[in-house]
C-alpha cells in the first residue's frame, strides 16, 4: 500500500507552549489510524497541520507523495482531496440540509446543480437523512447535525477523511449513529486519521492506534496490542485511566 499521508519530525508551537514535538508517523491508502490520548496531547493540532489549517514551524507533510508544506503550495487544491470534520458541526444555519450538502461541490468543484443535487441526494439516502434535507441546522438533533457534517465533507469526494473528537459534543445516546456513519466509510476503504477519546470504537475500527502525549507518538501498534499489552509505561498509565473511568 502506498502511503496516503507521510508526516516527519512535524513541529508547531503557538507563543511558548510546543505543541507537537516530533511527529512522524505515515498512513498508507484505506488505511483508519486513531489517535488518543489526553486532551492537550496535541491530537488536533495534528489533524490542523494535515489539513494546513495550522502552519508547521518544522518538519514535512507529504500528501500522496507531494510535499504539501512547501513554499507555493496552492492550500485550497491540496484541501479538495482531505474532508475534515471538527466535534461542533459548524453547518451553516440559515441554510437547509440540502444547500449544507451543495454548496461547497457546486462553488468549489464547479458542479453542476443538478448533480450537486443528486449527488447529495444519494449521500444523505445513505447516513439515514433523505428525510430531513429540507431542515435546517435546528431542526436536527445533535446527532443528524454531526451525520450532515460529515456527509458534506464526503460530498466534495476527497480522498482522506480526517475527524476531529467528532462525537465529543453529543449525547450519549447519539454517539453511536455517528460510529455507525465512520464504520461505513472504513467498510468502504476511505483512508481515515482520527482523533478519538471513544477507546471501545478505536479498538473495534483502527488498523492502529497511536497515543500521543505532551506533543509526541509515545507508542503507535495494533489496537489488540496497544489496548492489551502497551508496552511504554506512559501508555500502561493512560488506559488504566481510562479503564478506572470505565470507558474501555
Amino acid at each position: 500500500m502506498s502511503d496516503a499521508i507521510k508526516i516527519d519530525d512535524l513541529h508547531k508551537s503557538f507563543g511558548a507552549n510546543e505543541v507537537l514535538r516530533g511527529i512522524t508517523m505515515a498512513v498508507a491508502s484505506h488505511e483508519v489510524i486513531c489517535l488518543i490520548g489526553a486532551s492537550g496531547s496535541g491530537k488536533s493540532t495534528l489533524l490542523r497541520c494535515v489539513n494546513l489549517l495550522e502552519r508547521a514551524d518544522r518538519g514535512r507533510i507529504a500528501l500522496f507523495g507531494q510535499d504539501i508544506t512547501a513554499p507555493g503550495v496552492d492550500q485550497n487544491l491540496v484541501r479538495r482531496q482531505i474532508g475534515i470534520v471538527f466535534q461542533s458541526f459548524n453547518l451553516f444555519p440559515h441554510m437547509t440540509v440540502l444547500r449544507n450538502v451543495t454548496l461547497a461541490p457546486a462553488k468549489v468543484l464547479k458542479m453542476p446543480r443538478a448533480d450537486a443535487v443528486a449527488q447529495a441526494q444519494a449521500l444523505l439516502d445513505r447516513f439515514g437523512l433523505l428525510g430531513k434535507q429540507d431542515d435546517y441546522p435546528d431542526r436536527l438533533s445533535g446527532g443528524q447535525q454531526q451525520r450532515v457534517a460529515i456527509v458534506r465533507a464526503l460530498a466534495m469526494q476527497p480522498r482522506i477523511m480526517l475527524l476531529d473528537e467528532v462525537t465529543s459534543a453529543l449525547d450519549p445516546e447519539l454517539v453511536a449513529e455517528v460510529l455507525d456513519v465512520i464504520r461505513e466509510l472504513a467498510a468502504g476503504g476511505m483512508t481515515m486519521l482520527i482523533a478519538t477519546h471513544e477507546m471501545g470504537f478505536a479498538r473495534d475500527i483502527a488498523n492502529r492506534v497511536c497515543f500521543l502525549e505532551e506533543g509526541m507518538i509515545i507508542e503507535e501498534a495494533p489496537p489488540a496490542e496497544l489496548f492489551t499489552a502497551p508496552r511504554d509505561e506512559r501508555t500502561q498509565r493512560f488506559l488504566r485511566r481510562i479503564v478506572e473511568a470505565k470507558r474501555l
